[in-house]
């Protein structure tokens, strides 16, 4: 499981996974034992109930997760789709013209790099997913796809349902 480069440790119920300079840690729940082995990590449950089942796949899909963001990182693409719409990098900010009277500002937290190839693609980059899928979230959030235009900041891979607007019909 642990790619050439890729250090792992347990600091008390914290599992701490480095590469270079780059540090990234989770805390395990103690009803899941954690063996640290040659380039692996075993995570083993106490009982087969439900509750143990879940948290056993929920603590080796994070680690996994870690180990890809130190190895490859993670990426987001965002569109932005409207007339007059775009965004543009302001230092550790992005400034979102949405369609309102003033500029939306979304930080930019450290492990997360953002670029704007132009003015309407916003690509969110990083090591940790959790990171990089909050500030998607948050750039998201300031206009969200409309189902009528479809106007808004979208995934790139999003699919927005359109709906009609008002049909024209006799009065009655």
């Amino acid at each position: 499981m642990l790619v050439d480069g890729v250090s792992a440790s347990m600091n008390g119920r914290e599992l701490v996974l480095e590469k270079g300079s780059n540090k990234l840690s989770q805390w395990i729940d103690p009803s899941i034992d954690v063996a640290l082995g040659e380039g692996s990590i075993v995570f083993s449950r106490q009982s087969d109930e439900r509750r143990y089942r879940a948290l056993h796949g929920l603590y080796r899909s994070l680690a996994q997760n870690m180990v890809i963001g130190l190895t490859k990182g993670f990426e987001k693409k965002l569109l932005i789709v409207g007339v007059g719409f775009g965004a543009k990098l302001a230092g550790q900010a992005v400034d979102l013209n949405v369609g309102y009277a003033n500029t939306v500002r979304v930080q930019i937290p450290d492990g997360v790099t953002v670029e704007t190839p132009d003015s309407t693609t916003v690509l969110v980059k990083g090591y940790d997913k959790q990171k990089v899928g909050q500030v998607a979230a948050e750039i998201r959030r300031s206009r969200p796809p409309e189902p009528y235009k479809g106007k808004g900041v979208r995934y790139a891979d999003e699919f927005v349902k359109r709906k009609s607007g008002k049909t024209v019909g006799a009065a009655g």
